[in-house]
């Protein structure tokens, strides 16, 4: 499939998740365009301009209303909960976890006056940037997510828990437990039980190679959210691209490499 198929069929099944969103008189793209260009900033995983460029260098046929590269991030920006069309139900099991985003490296802290992000630690060492957390579902799709900086606690994160209090049993580790607090649906797991939670990896693993999820350049958090929803929706979109396929076994193997850019 090329890069040109690709894109349309994104649209096309973009499209009809977004048959209820009204176009806007005064806009130039429709939403199902802007949430496709959206997608595809995701997935490319660079920075604004090296995408625009890219966008209008090779692909401008297909988006001939293309606004100017300010204003089109602006109407990602402001349109960010589109995304949440693309967000999946919530199952009998669950899990939950939370991923440092690296967004400057340490060295450089305190050379901005205005810095987005802190100082925190993921995977055991240093990093200056953001954490996003999420509940996944029992087939591994984002159910809910929110994003803060790197220095706050995991504990933070367990109002997206307790949303599905009747719904779902969401698996944490250590990180999410309080002395007080804990969502009556959370299930505390110890380090090196419930092998359910390996689903996390598997679904960062992907993240930071297609998405280069770990490093983002953002210096406004409003931009940084919106990226990490496109990244979201992206991922629950493109896995299931082609359905949900599992082996002689049972087991659902989860992948969106080949639609790396």
């Amino acid at each position: 499939m090329t890069t040109v198929d690709f894109i349309t069929t994104l649209f096309c099944r973009v499209d009809n998740h977004m048959r209820d969103v009204a176009k806007h008189s005064q806009a130039l793209l429709y939403p199902s365009e802007l949430v496709t260009i959206g997608i595809l900033y995701a997935l490319k995983g660079c920075g604004e301009r090296a995408f625009y460029r890219w966008l209008t260098r090779d692909y401008r046929p297909l988006f001939p209303r293309l606004p100017e590269r300010t204003r089109l991030f602006r109407a990602l920006t402001a349109h960010r909960a589109w995304t949440d069309l693309f967000l999946a139900e919530p199952s009998l099991l669950g899990v939950a976890d939370s991923y440092g985003v690296e967004l400057i490296h340490p060295r450089r802290e305190g050379r901005s006056s205005r810095p987005l992000g802190d100082k925190g630690i993921s995977n055991w060492r240093w990093i200056v940037g953001a954490k996003l957390g999420f509940v996944l579902n029992h087939l591994g799709l984002f159910v809910a997510w929110d994003c803060n900086l790197d220095s706050v606690s995991d504990q933070d994160f367990r109002p997206l828990i307790a949303q599905f209090a009747e719904q779902m049993v969401v698996l944490a580790d250590t990180g999410f437990h309080g002395r007080t607090g804990d969502p009556a649906n959370m299930k505390v797991c110890k380090r090196g039980t419930w092998n359910t939670r390996m689903m996390v990896e598997t679904v960062l693993s992907m993240l930071t190679t297609v998405c280069h999820l770990k490093h983002q350049h953002h210096w406004r958090a409003d931009y940084f959210r919106a990226r990490m929803a496109f990244m979201i929706a992206a991922f629950n979109l493109l896995v299931q691209w082609h359905g949900f396929q599992p082996d002689a076994s049972g087991m659902i193997h989860l992948s969106i490499a080949e639609f790396s850019l």
